[in-house]
Order: structure tokens, then sequence, then C-alpha cells
């Protein structure tokens, strides 16, 4: 069973549903009419919900989503289109997308329709894409007269590859869910339907695992797209050594040599 999460109903733009069983929460972007457009009430109440969660020793695993239409079609160019340079300096809205790298949890995105420009980029700050066969990615920036912004020239090479990220944002020309599957963008594609059952299916999969483990693990995997090599193994090798001091370590080991399931609590 589901249960509404209170800290929803203070911010209907953002939907939370906590599943206490499986351990893992669902947070729906909810402007339909809009496709999701991201603008900066959307985007506060999306990172203050992803806190919360962060923040709940009771959720583990985290799926984000938006509606059949769209994941999120870009952000809110009304809300843009007259702004100065020192107005987007002041109001510093793409400092949004660096909450949401910053939730320690692992965070899945699950994407049907419209996944555009700031929603592309929201869905590639998160940890894993799991995607409909509807689904359509992409920076279309170009087309208004901009560059992407909020992390979308840096993260789409870094998952597909220079050429191929070099056609999109310079094309503006949006992806396919198997193009995006192929190119590395997207983890799965599943049929539109199961898109969200699919995501929870694998949160609570993840769920299962060590906290301390997942949390050190998903530092290990950011740790490869943002230090060079040599640094970034003597990283992975200090979080190695970390987990040692943990709990769930030697619940872990000791449950594997009495071949038994662990029970993971988080410590």
């Amino acid at each position: 069973m589901s249960e509404a999460d209170p800290a929803g109903e203070r911010e209907r733009l953002v939907l939370v549903e906590r599943q206490p069983e499986q351990r893992t929460a669902l947070v729906r972007l909810n402007r339909p009419k809009q496709l999701n457009a991201l603008n900066g009430q959307v985007m506060d109440a999306l990172c203050d919900a992803l806190e919360d969660l962060d923040a709940d020793e009771a959720v583990r695993a985290i799926v984000v989503t938006g509606n059949e239409r769209a994941f999120a079609a870009g952000a809110d160019i009304a809300e843009m289109a007259n702004a100065s340079p020192i107005d987007m300096l002041r109001t510093n809205r793409i400092a949004q997308w660096d909450r949401v790298r910053r939730i320690a949890k692992p965070v899945i995105a699950a994407v049907n329709g419209w996944c555009l420009g700031g929603g592309c980029e929201l869905a590639m700050a998160l940890d894993i894409i799991v995607a409909g066969e509807g689904a359509k990615f992409g920076q279309p920036e170009i087309n208004i007269g901009v560059t992407p912004g909020a992390g979308g020239s840096q993260r789409l090479p870094r998952a597909i590859g220079k050429s191929k990220a070099m056609v999109s944002i310079l094309t503006g020309e949006p992806m396919t869910a198997a193009e995006a599957e192929r190119a590395g963008l997207v983890a799965r594609v599943t049929v539109d339907e199961l898109v969200v059952e699919d995501a929870l299916d694998l949160a609570a999969q993840i769920a299962m695992k060590s906290p301390v483990a997942v949390r050190l693990a998903k530092e290990e995997v950011n740790a490869a797209y943002e230090m060079p090599l040599t640094e970034a193994l003597a990283h992975e090798r200090r979080l190695f050594y970390l987990t040692f001091a943990s709990e769930d370590q030697k619940e872990g080991m000791a449950a594997f040599l009495q071949k038994r399931q662990p029970d993971f609590k988080g410590r």
C-alpha cells in the first residue's frame, strides 16, 4: 500500500507517495497542461521533496516521473524570455539542478513522452533512466537561440559521446527511446504503461541492498565522471575500505558465508 506524503500537500506542483513496504518513494511532477515545464516553483518543490526523502531513513531509493505525455518538456520559457543576464545571475535557477545532483540516495527517472531541454538535463542529473517506448530525449535550446545551461552540454557527451551529442545539441533534433538506449543514455526501455512500475521495481531491488554500500557505490560511479582515473581509483579504494566500518558489511559477509539473505540496517 502507498500512503500520501503530507509534505506533498504543501505544494501540488510535485506529488509524493511513499511505498513503505518497498522502502521506496515516487515523486511526480504535476504540471500536465504545461507538459511539466520546469519553472522556479516546480524546481523548488522538487528539490524540497527530494531532500526530505533523502533525510528519511525509511526511504532507500526514489523514483521521479511526470505523466504519460511528458516527463518534462523543458524549462519554462515564459519565465525566462525577457530576463537579462543580471536577472539570470541573480535568480541562479540553474543551481536547483545542483541540488538534485547532491541527493545521496539513488534516484531513478521514469520517463514517458517528452524529455527535453531542462527536463533531459534533470533526468541526466539523476542516477538511472528508465524510458517508455514513446519517450523522446533532446536538447532543443538551439531552436530558441540559446545553449544548454543546466548540464546538457556536459552530461550528454559523457553519456553518449561527443559526436552524437553534437548532433543532438546543434540540430535540436530529439532521440527516440530506442536510440537513447543504444547510445547509453537510457538504462532500460519498456512499454509506456509499465515505466513507473518497472522503475519502482528497480528502486525496490536497490532498496534491499545495504544503504551504506549503495550510497558509497553511487559516489564511486559519479567520481568516474568527475575525476582523473588515478584519483578516482584512489577515491574508490578509500570508500571500499570505509564500508568495513559498517554493520552492514559484517552482516552482508556473514550472511554470504551462512548462505542466508542479509538483513541490512543501514548502519
